[in-house]
C-alpha cells in the first residue's frame, strides 16, 4: 500500500463528487510520475560510458529524472523518443544531457523510425565496461518503429491501424509488432551486447510482463513467429508477402530466454497500475470512504466492461452488497474497442462510460470517472495522421441520461457509432488533463453514495 497524505484541498465526496473523483485520478497519476519513483532503481556509473536510450509516453519525464539524478561528473549521453507534446516543459526549455525527440503514437511515423535507427546506432560498438540505461514505458511499440527487413513503414502503419481497430488485446498486438520489428522483442538488447543493460519500466499492460511493455525491446521474448501469424489470422488482418514470408519461415524470430545477449542484464518495474490504484484507494480512505480495488488487469470490450461495472454499482447502491455504501470501486487494465463503424470519435474510457451510463439508467448516488493515465483517451478515433482526441476521459453522473435526452442525444446511437467523445463533450463532461508524462493505462473509479 502506498502512503499518501490527504491534501487539505481534496473535495468532499458528499458535496463535490466530480472533484473527488478527479482527485483520485490525480493521485493515481502522481504515484506513477517518473520523478517520484525512479531514484531507488538508478544504477551506479560504470567504468566506461553510460548511454541512455528509451521510448514511451513517459520517456521525456524519465529522461529528465535520470538526468537530474546522474552525477554531474559522470559521463552521460543518449536519445529517448516520446510522443508529440509529451516532453515536460522544464526539460523542453532547458534540455539536459539526454536528447529527447518526439514521434507519432499510436500509428508510427517517419520521426519514430528515424529515432529508432539513431538509437540502434548509438548502442552498437559498446564494450563490457559500458552501461546502457533503457527507459521504457507504454507507447514505445509505436514510437520505436524500425521495420524488419522487407517490411516498409507504410506496411507497419497499416498493420498497426488494423490491430488497433480489431479488438485484439495488447499482448496480442505487441506479439505481432515485435516480430515485424528489427529493434523490439529483445533485439535492442542484442544490439547493445556486450554492454550491460539496465531497463527501467513503467507498466501499462495487464500483468506487468516486461516482454509485453512496449513490445519488450531489451528483454527475452517467449512468443514466436507462429504465435504472431495465428493472431493475424484470428483477426483477419492481411499483411504483405514479405512480412508473411518472414513469419512463416521463422526469419523474423526474436531472441529467446536463455540467450547469452541477456546475461547480466537487470529489469526493474518502477511504476505499475496496481500501485496507482492503491494510491487512489488510500486517498479515498483518508477522506472517510471505503475503497475496493477490483483488479488492475481488466481486459475486454470497453462497453461490455462498462456494463459489468454498472451492474456491480447497482448491486451496491440497491442492496449494499458486495460492498457497503458509501464506497469507491476502482479498477485498471486495458480494455479494447472493436471498431465496426468508421468515423466515430472517442476512446476506450469514453466508450466504457457510455456503456456504463446506459446500463446504470440514472441510478441515484452513482458517479463514475474513467480516464487514461497518460492524459489521452485511447486509440479508436485515430485519423489518417494518427491523431486522437484531446481528453483523458469523462464522467457519468446520475443525471447523465436525462441531460442527454434534453440535449437531443441518443446514447445507444452514439455507442453504436463509437462516437462517445461528442456525446460527453455536448454535456460538458469530458475530463481534459493534457499529457501527464506517465502511463499506467486505464483508471476507473465508481463512487456509490
Amino acid at each position: 500500500m502506498s502512503s499518501l497524505v490527504l491534501p487539505a484541498a481534496v473535495p468532499s465526496p458528499h458535496t463535490d463528487q466530480r472533484g473527488f473523483l478527479r482527485a483520485l485520478f490525480d493521485a493515481a497519476v502522481a504515484r506513477a510520475l517518473p520523478g517520484a519513483v525512479i531514484a531507488p532503481f538508478m544504477p551506479a556509473p560504470p567504468p566506461g560510458r553510460t548511454v541512455v536510450v528509451g521510448a514511451g509516453k513517459a520517456g521525456g519525464a524519465m529522461a529528465a529524472a535520470v538526468d537530474a539524478l546522474w552525477p554531474a561528473n559522470a559521463p552521460l549521453s543518449g536519445l529517448v523518443v516520446t510522443r508529440y507534446s509529451h516532453v515536460p516543459p522544464a526539460y523542453r526549455s532547458a534540455p539536459g544531457r539526454i536528447e529527447v525527440v518526439e514521434a507519432a503514437h499510436p500509428v508510427p511515423d517517419a520521426a519514430g523510425q528515424q529515432a529508432a535507427q539513431r538509437i540502434a546506432s548509438l548502442v552498437q560498438g559498446l564494450g563490457a565496461d559500458d552501461l546502457v540505461l533503457c527507459l521504457i514505458s507504454g507507447g514505445g511499440s509505436a514510437l520505436l518503429s524500425m521495420p524488419a527487413d522487407g517490411v516498409s513503414l507504410d506496411d507497419k502503419r497499416a498493420i498497426n491501424r488494423a490491430l488497433l481497430h480489431s479488438g485484439a488485446a495488447i499482448d496480442e498486438m505487441n506479439c505481432v509488432r515485435k516480430h515485424l520489428s528489427a529493434i523490439k522483442g529483445g533485439r535492442l538488447a542484442a544490439l547493445c551486447h556486450p554492454a550491460r543493460v539496465v531497463t527501467l519500466l513503467i507498466s501499462d499492460v495487464p500483468g506487468d510482463a516486461p516482454e509485453v511493455i512496449a513490445s519488450g525491446p531489451t528483454v527475452a521474448d517467449p512468443s514466436t513467429c507462429a504465435d504472431a501469424l495465428a493472431i493475424l489470422t484470428r483477426y483477419g488482418i492481411d499483411i504483405p508477402e514479405a512480412a508473411r514470408r518472414g513469419l512463416e519461415t521463422g526469419a523474423f524470430e526474436t531472441p529467446k530466454p536463455g540467450d547469452p545477449v541477456f546475461a547480466g542484464h537487470a529489469v526493474h518495474l518502477i511504476a505499475t497500475p496496481q500501485q496507482s490504484l492503491e494510491a487512489a484507494a488510500a486517498l479515498a480512505r483518508a477522506a472517510g470512504i471505503d475503497a475496493h480495488i477490483l483488479s488492475d488487469e481488466i481486459e475486454g470490450e470497453s462497453r461490455e466492461v462498462g456494463r459489468v461495472h454498472a451492474a456491480l454499482a447497482r448491486a451496491v447502491a440497491r442492496r449494499g452488497a458486495p460492498f457497503a455504501r458509501p464506497c469507491v470501486i476502482l479498477s485498471g487494465g486495458e480494455t479494447t474497442v472493436t471498431v465496426t463503424t468508421k468515423g466515430g470519435r472517442g476512446g476506450r474510457a469514453s466508450e466504457f462510460l457510455l456503456g456504463c451510463a446506459i446500463a446504470l439508467q440514472g441510478e441515484p448516488g452513482v458517479h463514475v470517472l474513467a480516464a487514461d493515465t497518460d492524459g489521452i483517451d485511447g486509440e479508436t478515433g485515430i485519423d489518417a495522421q494518427g491523431r486522437v482526441e484531446d481528453n483523458a476521459g469523462a464522467v457519468v453522473t446520475p443525471d447523465t441520461l436525462a441531460r442527454a435526452a434534453a440535449a437531443g442525444l441518443v446514447p445507444q446511437d452514439s455507442l453504436d457509432r463509437h462516437d462517445a467523445y461528442p456525446f460527453f463533450a455536448s454535456l460538458g463532461d469530458l475530463v481534459v488533463t493534457g499529457p501527464t508524462y506517465t502511463n499506467v493505462n486505464d483508471f476507473r473509479a465508481l463512487l456509490i453514495l
